[in-house]
Parts: C-alpha cells; structure tokens; sequence
C-alpha cells in the first residue's frame, strides 16, 4: 500500500562540497546565485557534471551559464530518514545534460516525471551552496 498523504521536504544539512581548480568557477558562480554548465568547442555538446575535457569527443570545454530549468526525469521520495523525507533524482536541463539533484520547496507526493523545475541555491555546511531544484 502506497501512502499518498502530502509530504513537505526536510531542509537537510549538506556538507560543503570539495573544490579543486577545476570546480573553482563552477562553486563561485554558486555564491553569486548562477548555474554553470560546460560546453564543448569543437562538437557543441552541453554536459554535466564540468570538467575540461569533452565527454562526447574529448575537446576542449568552455563554461556557460544556464538558467537552471529542465524537466525530471526520475525521483525518489526517501521516507525512512533520521531527519525526515527528502527527495533525489535526476533533471534533464533545457540544454540535454542530466543533473543528480535534490529537490526542495515543494509537497514530495506532488512531484512527477516531466514536471518543469529550476534550479535555486542551498546553503552547505561552511561552503559554497550547491544547486538544488523546486517545481516552477
């Protein structure tokens, strides 16, 4: 039997995330509240998670700005938690990559594969916020 009674998310405490001179634009575009994909030179493709060299074709990548909105592709409501329910999953952003996430702000039971989301900021515990997505 499924439990369909409304469900609002836990803020949970997220440790800070590692940086490394890779990451480093990504975690300060973070602090400013803008979401940052790679995009490759040579064959164009978007993709997550940033790195420097292109996982299609192994060029080089340049960083892009992106609003953030995808779709879900796939969630999971986890109930049995010490701090209460929480949602995960994967966004497939406008742009094509697909993005492992939390989602926040919203009534757990509610959300559903396709729904539109966008990307907001969570604080982390003495680092950068990290992205997290709220239905729109």
């Amino acid at each position: 039997m499924t439990d369909t009674t409304a469900t609002a998310p836990q803020v949970r405490k997220i440790p800070a995330p590692a940086i490394n001179n890779e990451s480093k634009p990504f975690w300060e575009a973070a602090t400013e509240g803008r979401f940052l994909i790679k995009r490759c030179i040579a064959c164009n493709e978007a993709h997550w998670y940033p790195r420097v060299l292109c996982p299609f074709c192994f060029g080089e990548t340049k960083w892009e700005e992106s609003p953030g909105e995808g779709v879900i592709y796939t969630y999971s409501v986890m109930h049995r938690t010490p701090t209460g329910p929480y949602a995960i999953g994967y966004v497939t952003l406008n742009e094509g990559p697909a993005v492992l996430t939390n989602f926040v702000d919203c009534d757990l039971a509610a959300l559903k594969i396709g729904q539109k989301v966008k990307v907001k900021f969570q604080e982390t515990e003495g680092g950068p916020p990290i992205p997290v997505f709220s239905p729109v």
